[in-house]
């Protein structure tokens, strides 16, 4: 992960710096959690409420930080993030379907 100093602390930077392009996905491919869950190529229903209880945790904590204009758009930010990572995968998984039509 890019970092760059923000103060006290590190920042993770969102998007490269050279495309523009978002980094997201790819920090979370990199998550333990994620890895595991992947592993054998299928995501289980536990799995898949385990990340769910991540991500409400998270939302609990950040939310009551935010004031109601930085909410509203950090709302807008993870509807369009949720419909970029929904889009790019049905993306990915059309470009790498077999391009032959089955002749039996």
């Amino acid at each position: 992960m890019s970092k760059k100093n923000a103060g006290a602390g590190t920042r993770t930077d969102w998007l490269d710096e050279k495309t523009h392009t978002p980094l997201i996905g790819q920090y979370a491919e990199r998550l333990g959690t994620f890895i595991e869950a992947m592993a054998d190529g299928r995501i289980e229903a536990h799995e898949l409420k385990a990340q769910e209880a991540r991500v409400t945790a998270l939302m609990k904590s950040v939310e009551p930080k935010l004031d109601d204009t930085l909410h509203e758009e950090v709302t807008h930010l993870l509807c369009e993030l949720s419909a970029y990572n929904i889009m790019h995968t049905l993306h990915n998984l059309i470009e790498s379907a077999p391009r032959q039509k089955f002749r039996g």
